[in-house]
């Protein structure tokens, strides 16, 4: 039986992956798809995209981002605050717990979830310790040993060769779902991922 694989690339710190991520895992789980976790680090795949990074933006185009954050988390049934006190803050410890979940064979996606709420949703910060340990323990992970892990040598091995991945399949931000070798960028794409899985 033909086995559906979806890379998903993207990053704890991203709004626009808050608000695809519990759809695409509906996609993904009625397409009967695996999907692999792929964390990156987005400001390297900006520059090799082009992309312009936020403070460096018009203010028009912040002003419309703030628009569509709204009109998709509505869209979405999604609460959001389009200017959490915790943003921008590094993703770095979050993204690589993440990694570290599937390292360990732990499933990440619910994990991802509140991860991505706990900025966008609770006025959380991520790259606190002390906020991703209140994750972790409430899906009965071992917290400290989770983090120590995240925090190895190894983990950050992958981190890398994830955003090298991403970087070589032409992705060109977060989130991006690459299925069959073809990149949908943006969760407002999911609907077209969904249209090609069948």
């Amino acid at each position: 039986m033909f086995s559906m694989e979806i890379d998903y690339y993207f990053t704890s710190l991203s709004p626009f992956t808050y608000l695809g991520h519990q759809r695409f895992l509906q996609i993904a789980k009625k397409a009967n798809a695996t999907v692999h976790f792929k964390p990156v680090k987005l400001g390297e795949v900006f520059a090799e995209s082009g992309a312009t990074p936020l403070p460096q933006r018009p203010k028009s185009r912040l002003d419309y981002r703030l628009i569509e954050l709204g009109r998709w988390a509505k869209k979405r049934g999604l609460p959001i605050n389009k200017q959490p006190s915790f943003f921008p803050t590094s993703p770095v410890l979050a993204d690589k717990c993440v990694i570290a979940l599937q390292a360990s064979g732990v499933e990440a996606g619910a994990v991802i979830g509140q991860i991505l709420a706990a900025c966008w949703e609770h006025e959380k910060d991520i790259a606190a310790e002390s906020t991703l340990k209140e994750i972790l323990n409430a899906h009965n992970i071992d917290a400290d040993a989770l983090l120590a892990s995240a925090q190895s040598p190894a983990i950050e091995e992958i981190y890398t060769n994830n955003t090298h991945d991403a970087i070589k399949a032409g992705v060109l931000g977060a989130p991006a779902y690459v299925y069959g070798g073809e990149q949908f960028w943006g969760q407002d794409r999911l609907e077209l991922l969904e249209e090609t899985l069948g």
